[in-house]
């Protein structure tokens, strides 16, 4: 209790002793207005010494403010550009290194200009300054440079040159183009043109070292004699545009035959006077029936005798072309060597007598089949890939020819004249394949592609190509000429119209077979109710037209079997060859 009553006597002295101060300080009416006091409030939170903290961020503030020290490795901060600027000692200097102020920069490195100067512009004064010794200033409408060589030159540049200079450039081509050599430049035409002054002999006098010019030379030596026959032989060859630009092989042919002509004088190749169908109605064959072997290499091509199919001609890759017997004797009865490489494609004509064949020794034949010679030769010098004559008998002079150059080349066979070339192909040309009464025709090619011509006129009246095509090496005609089937390397045959369109027929479609990369021919029965085709493993395929199923395959060689030909007459009698060597003959 004596504590609590002295803790409050205290309290009591120290509200009393204010007042005691007031009275005696004569400022106390000042102090009464002021505003009472505030005692500071009480946190139970600890106090925390914050002198640390404020020393730290005096000291941050410090060295932001002062230049950075070059001996030092380390920046912990990220300096300001004018701290990188200022002075190590002593105040800034007013300007930087480059001598620019600082009020005065636009750019980092100093005060930067808005020009623009146009090309022409710079090249002219560039030049006109290194050869006159001044130019135009591009800052303003004034000069720099030699000023007295200005006044001299009345401020030209080089691109304006003076009319007396003019005329001495003029002048000086005039000289060149005559053959004088320098004659003075400041001269009156008029004098030059008068024989008795100095300008006329100036230009008019020769040049010590000119000599006397000889005259033309009138005869050659041996050498040149030898040279220049040798040039204008290799000339008239490549002019020649219808002569043989192939190799040159002589041309010769064997007859293996008894005779002849038999007993009546007719010829060998006279077809036999009984040949006839029997009836419309084609089978499909089911056994080998003959084989003829006599090429030393592959077989490439296969054809009947047009309508009687009495003979087969055969391509050989060992340059050979024959043709055999088929009703009789079945052996070879003629050999035709012209070739000095593989036979192409072999093409007969309407009636028999005559056929053409096509090589890689890039020339064309048209041989008589009776008597083996050579009735023409024709060569574009690129290789011909397939060989056809117009179907109409009217028009068997005409031959046409794809060619590995991606063209269609027609000749004249009468002239020896090319009359037309058909040139829109992007790829050799693998096929002709007359349609529409012979009046148009289809090619395939290379490329991936068909086009339809009208003949005689080389603009493409149809083209067909699709993202989804493939080359179609081998293309056969229906025999109702309605319906095209084209033998597709995606291992598939295609059948297109042969009507106005030419649309591919998407509801028939021939697989089953494996052509990919071998030109296999496709082939239709005569009646029209089968196609058949050969394949890389030597097979040959039938298939029923209507339904588009497989009916036959028959192993026929050993290796691929590339061609395949019905007999015209022998409804059930089917050719095949192929790349061992082979003919075989199928019933």
């Amino acid at each position: 209790m004596d504590l609590l009553q002295n803790y409050a006597d205290e309290k009591e002295d120290e509200l009393d002793k204010p007042e005691n101060q007031n009275d005696q300080n004569p400022d106390s009416a000042a102090l009464e207005s002021s505003p009472p006091r505030i005692l500071p409030s009480k946190s139970a939170a600890p106090q925390v010494d914050d002198t640390t903290l404020a020393l730290t961020v005096a000291q941050a503030r410090q060295t932001q403010s002062r230049p950075i020290d070059p001996s030092q490795h380390v920046v912990a901060y990220n300096p300001t550009y004018e701290q990188l600027w200022a002075p190590i000692y002593g105040p800034a200097h007013p300007y930087a290194k480059d001598g620019i102020a600082q009020g005065m920069r636009n750019h980092k490195l100093g005060f930067v200009e808005d020009a623009s100067i146009d090309s022409f512009v710079f090249d002219e004064q560039y030049n006109t300054f290194y050869k006159y010794g001044y130019a135009a200033d591009p800052a303003g409408s004034n000069y720099i440079g030699d000023l007295d060589a200005l006044e001299k030159n009345n401020a030209i540049s080089v691109y304006n040159i003076r009319q007396n200079e003019q005329k001495k450039r003029k002048l000086e081509r005039k000289q060149e183009a005559e053959g004088g050599d320098g004659m003075a430049v400041d001269v009156d035409p008029a004098e030059v043109n008068n024989p008795a002054t100095d300008s006329w002999l100036m230009k008019n006098r020769k040049s010590p070292w000119a000599g006397k010019k000889e005259g033309v030379q009138t005869e050659l030596t041996e050498e040149q004699k030898k040279y220049a026959e040798e040039y204008a032989k290799k000339k008239e060859d490549k002019g020649n545009a219808g002569g043989e630009k192939g190799e040159h092989v002589e041309d010769k042919s064997t007859f293996h035959g008894k005779e002849e002509k038999d007993y009546q004088g007719r010829s060998w190749v006279a077809p036999p006077k009984d040949a006839k169908a029997a009836n419309d109605h084609c089978y499909i064959p089911k056994r080998l029936v003959h084989t003829w072997s006599g090429h030393t290499k592959g077989v490439s091509a296969i054809r009947f005798f047009p309508k009687y199919g009495h003979l087969i001609l055969s391509a050989g890759m060992d340059t050979k072309v024959k043709i055999w017997d088929v009703f009789n004797s079945g052996k070879c009865m003629r050999t035709y060597m012209g070739h000095s490489k593989a036979v192409r494609d072999i093409s007969f004509c309407n009636d028999g007598t005559k056929f053409l064949t096509a090589s890689y020794d890039k020339n064309i034949k048209y041989w008589d089949t009776e008597t083996g010679q050579v009735i023409r030769t024709f060569s574009t010098g690129k290789i011909p890939y397939v060989v056809k004559l117009n179907p109409d008998d009217d028009k068997q002079n005409i031959l046409l020819a794809g060619m590995s150059d991606k063209k269609i080349v027609q000749w004249d066979m009468n002239t020896k004249e090319i009359t037309q070339e058909y040139d829109q192909h992007l790829g050799a040309v693998n096929t002709i394949t007359f349609v529409d009464n012979n009046r148009r025709f289809v090619t395939s090619s290379d490329d991936k592609s068909l086009r339809v011509w009208e003949f005689g006129i080389p603009v493409v009246i149809k083209y067909i190509s699709e993202p989804h095509m493939h080359s179609m090496p081998s293309i056969s005609l229906h025999p109702n000429t309605n319906w095209l089937a084209a033998q597709s390397l995606d291992n598939q045959i295609l059948i297109y119209s042969t009507r106005e369109r030419f649309q591919l027929n998407k509801k028939k479609r021939f697989a089953g077979h494996i052509v990919a990369g071998y030109a296999c021919q496709v082939n239709f029965s005569p009646d029209g109710r089968f196609v058949m085709s050969g394949d890389g493993e030597g097979k040959c395929w039938f298939w029923d037209w209507k339904s588009c199923k497989v009916f036959r395959t028959l192993k026929c060689h050993e290796g691929v079997c590339i061609g395949c030909e019905w007999h015209p007459l022998e409804q059930s009698k089917v050719a095949t060859c192929g790349w061992d060597g082979l003919i075989k003959y199928w019933d």
